[in-house]
């Protein structure tokens, strides 16, 4: 058993940032009696979106093409050796890191033909430095959390046992670390070309950390 007493706390933080990015996903599709026709259809819808969104330049973070899928149309949706028809689909995920460009973007897209756009959802960058802000406010929360009770017990806290990610300590907690966003609804404007005003959904962003700290005798009074 350790010599000094031990106080076992939890530090947390949560922190409300502005998106990094916003992710939009683009669906194109073609169909025809012919399947040489509806690929090559798709082919070419695909290829004007794919020019549409690089014309964007560094507004783009990334462009991610989507797997190309074609398949055969049953007529009455059962499955027979005779077909109705061919069904061939492909697409793209978004990555826009200027959002200047999102309502234009989407537009564009939207206004396509056989072309489904969904999106924007916003997002933090996987190596967000808002992630290790809050795990190092989480840290100090657990510091400041110790150093009170250690005060209400009339003592002061005179090291660090153990610190760990929320759960790892014992079974109590619950997982750890999470990020979580909420995505704002798009305005669309009625009109033959469409307009769309994106606002920026803030994004929560929480960390847990169990620290034990070792303390000085605790003073109960006389």
């Amino acid at each position: 058993m350790p010599a000094e007493p031990v106080i076992s706390v939890r530090g947390e933080a949560t922190l409300e940032v502005e998106p990094e990015i916003a992710v939009v996903w683009v669906a194109v599709m073609a169909r025809d009696a012919d399947r040489r026709t509806a690929v090559d259809l798709l082919a070419g819808r695909s290829g004007r979106a794919g020019d549409m969104i690089k014309g964007y330049g560094e507004a783009i973070e990334k462009l991610e093409s989507q797997p190309v899928n074609v398949q055969p149309v049953f007529k009455d949706g059962r499955i027979r050796e005779k077909v109705s028809g061919y069904l061939a689909r492909a697409g793209f995920t978004v990555t826009v890191r200027d959002f200047a460009v999102l309502g234009d973007l989407v537009a564009g897209l939207a206004d396509a033909d056989m072309v489904t756009v969904t999106g924007p959802d916003w997002q933090l960058r996987p190596d967000s430095p808002v992630y290790r802000a809050a795990r190092l406010a989480a840290a100090k929360d657990a510091t400041k959390r110790a150093e009170e009770y250690a005060d209400a017990f009339g003592g002061r806290i005179t090291g660090l046992v153990e610190a760990a990610d929320s759960g790892l300590m014992g079974d109590t907690g619950r997982a750890t670390f999470m990020a979580a966003a909420r995505a704002a609804p798009a305005a669309g404007m009625p009109g033959p070309v469409p307009e769309f005003d994106f606002d920026p959904a803030m994004q929560t962003v929480s960390a847990q950390v169990e620290a034990r700290y070792t303390m000085t005798a605790p003073h109960f009074g006389d």
